[in-house]
């Protein structure tokens, strides 16, 4: 995807910035669809046993989700770090920071371990039903085996995007859900000699899974000669105070905005909790289509932070800021397609998730909130990926905030269980709304906020 550090603004034209940006976001889109088809599988797979471990993954899979992405979003500081490194031709200091992030990524693995081994305190928050709540319980304790590999490998995935090298991420993806789908239907129903474990083996495959892509990772570093330069291995670091400061510094707040924006869409699983399992299955069943699209523009969105980093460590601003135009316009552009797209399938698709008329019924009443809602939701993402590449992560996460738990969880609640007619019947519908308004203002806030930056950096280029 990207030039050599030091390449001029000779290259930044409109053609060639898209031509890298596309290329380096189609692997990284394979990957993250091949990640995703995990958890759609999971939706299957537990649908299919009963509606009650559907559930129990539903909420289970929320609560493990908003815990992995706070503590990757912290991880992805490596991400602009290593490519502001390497755009400025520093390939001396990438090695040492891939050290500083692995050892960042193990003592993140202890808390979060902890909170996935011992879910029940959440789970009471939640008023989540016993019926599901055992059940959820079990599923996040086999997932809390597999976090600390998910951890490093992420760590790995963030260093390897910040190179331009998305490929190898696409293989390891695709070898994890080969080994995930038929080892977690195999754990769910019973098979291999194993007593059935409902949606707890969906749980129990996913570590398993995790550990399998981290040895796949770890193998890539090691047997790479494209890596030897960097001495990733061979002049191993311990761990160094300023420089994990300095990745937490950038990287705390880029967590709190993840955790801030997938919470928002995965905790509406624990406040619809108690309109009962068929509301909980149908947003589950929905959530799964929003995911998936959202694919797509994170893709481009990581692709985005690549280039602007590698950019910004060159001190090419305008490579930097043709990469953020260029890629605002393909974005848009495939967001509407795939709109429309998921409109016109909705039907079947939805049948296919599951065979409960009751849970089909609310998740059909949701689709078109999904075609609205990932329109704004691409473009919010590719602005606040980009002022990551600039380095710019602070104000980016009381945006977040102000956007998705204040407009997004805080105005769904109410438009749920407190809007008009929905006092005597609450209805999920009101987070989808309330989602769709919260990311029309994101577009808004971070749209101004890139401007500004964009405007800084051109005044400093002399442009």
């Amino acid at each position: 995807m990207n030039p050599p550090p030091g390449a001029g603004t000779a290259d930044a034209s409109a053609a060639t910035v898209a031509h890298q940006l596309l290329h380096h976001a189609w692997p990284v889109l394979i990957a993250q669809l091949l990640s995703m088809s995990m958890m759609v599988a999971d939706t299957l797979i537990a649908g299919r046993y009963g509606t009650a471990d559907l559930a129990a993954v539903a909420v289970g899979s929320g609560l493990y989700i908003s815990v992995v992405m706070l503590l990757v979003g912290i991880l992805q500081a490596v991400a602009p770090t290593v490519a502001h490194l390497y755009g400025g031709g520093r390939s001396e200091a990438i090695g040492p920071a891939l050290q500083q992030g692995f050892w960042l990524a193990l003592m993140l693995a202890v808390p979060g371990t902890l909170v996935l081994a011992w879910p029940a305190p959440l789970l009471e928050l939640a008023r989540v039903p016993p019926e599901v709540a055992d059940k959820t319980a079990s599923y996040l304790q086999a997932t809390a085996i597999g976090l600390p590999a998910v951890l490093l490998y992420r760590t790995f995935y963030a260093f390897n995007n910040a190179l331009g090298r998305p490929r190898a991420l696409m293989v390891i993806s695709f070898i994890a859900a080969a080994a995930h789908i038929p080892l977690a239907w195999a754990l769910t129903n019973g098979r291999l000699g194993l007593a059935p474990l409902g949606g707890t083996g969906c749980g129990v495959s996913t570590a398993l899974v995790s550990w399998l892509a981290l040895a796949c990772g770890l193998g890539y570093l090691l047997r790479n000669p494209a890596y030897r330069a960097y001495r990733i291995f061979s002049d191993w670091q311990a761990p160094r105070p300023r420089e994990l400061a300095a990745l937490l510094r950038l990287g705390v707040p880029m967590g709190f905005s993840t955790f801030i924006e997938i919470t928002s869409f995965t905790l509406v699983a624990l406040f619809v909790a108690r309109l009962g399992a068929e509301a909980v299955a149908g947003h589950r069943v929905v959530a799964n289509f929003a995911a998936l699209t959202y694919m797509l523009p994170l893709s481009m969105s990581i692709a985005t932070l690549v280039m602007v980093g590698q950019a910004a460590g060159a001190h090419d601003w305008v490579r930097a800021r043709m990469a953020v135009k260029v890629s605002l316009w393909l974005t848009t552009s495939f967001a509407v397609v795939l709109g429309v797209g998921l409109w016109v399938v909705r039907e079947p698709v939805i049948a296919l998730s599951t065979g409960d008329p009751a849970v089909r019924a609310v998740a059909l009443a949701l689709v078109f909130y999904v075609c609205v809602y990932q329109l704004s939701d691409a473009l919010q993402t590719v602005a606040a990926h980009a002022l990551r590449g600039y380095k710019v992560t602070l104000l980016p996460m009381f945006l977040h905030t102000l956007c998705f738990w204040g407009v997004g969880l805080g105005g769904g609640y109410w438009l749920s269980y407190h809007a008009g007619t929905r006092v005597e019947a609450p209805s999920v519908a009101g987070f989808w709304e309330a989602s769709v308004l919260a990311t029309v203002l994101a577009t808004v806030l971070f749209g101004v906020l890139l401007r500004s930056v964009i405007r800084r950096h051109g005044t400093l280029a002399g442009g």
